[in-house]
């Protein structure tokens, strides 16, 4: 699943457009296929990680293209974000996702925090599909209850209306699992 070389590579990608140099070639296994997320996370001086980029694809990508494509989307194009600077990266945190085991849900509690990432697709009051997603591990990071979770998810979807039960009970709810790594850039620079 996700391993310390996918994350090296992620590392490789973005030192190589930060520093204008070519692509190192990847040491894994190109030809697989998943679902991926890409995270990028600064440490700050007390070693706490915060958020600076998590963006990718619910379809399966080859994972060279996938997380050469995610790696700089998530660190420069993170619209919550500025881009990520060279200045940045010795502090930075990279983390790959693989997501397996897409299930329909039956409802929108039919999923475990903590086992489970949720996408969920609902409707705006104008009739337009919104979709949202959070990883496996954001729900159990952030103290959540499924229902705060999926009132955060309407949030983040655009949904800007009161949230009630009857509407919670209209969302299409998957659930998937994640196979996760993360390496820092002080890991990184040991394996090179």
């Amino acid at each position: 699943m996700a391993t310390k070389q996918h994350c090296a590579y992620c590392f490789s990608v973005l030192l190589a457009k930060l520093q204008g140099t070519s692509l190192p070639e990847p040491q894994f296994d190109t030809q697989t296929e998943y679902p991926l997320f890409v995270t990028w996370s600064k440490l700050d001086s007390y070693g706490e990680k915060h958020l600076r980029g998590c963006i990718g694809n619910f379809s399966p990508m080859d994972l060279q293209s996938g997380l050469q494509e995610y790696a700089l989307v998530s660190a420069l194009r993170d619209t919550r974000f500025s881009p990520i600077r060279l200045s940045e990266v010795s502090k930075l945190v990279c983390s790959v996702s693989l997501l397996t085991d897409f299930e329909d849900g039956r409802d929108y509690l039919d999923w475990d925090v903590g086992t489970h990432g949720v996408w969920i697709e609902f409707r705006l009051p104008g009739g337009r599909k919104q979709t949202s997603t959070f990883l496996p591990e954001i729900a159990e990071e952030q103290g959540w209850t499924k229902v705060e979770t999926i009132d955060h998810l309407l949030r983040k979807g655009g949904y800007g209306a009161a949230i009630t039960e009857e509407f919670r009970r209209s969302i299409k709810l998957t659930r998937y699992q994640s196979k996760k790594e993360h390496l820092s850039y002080e890991e990184f620079v040991a394996m090179k």
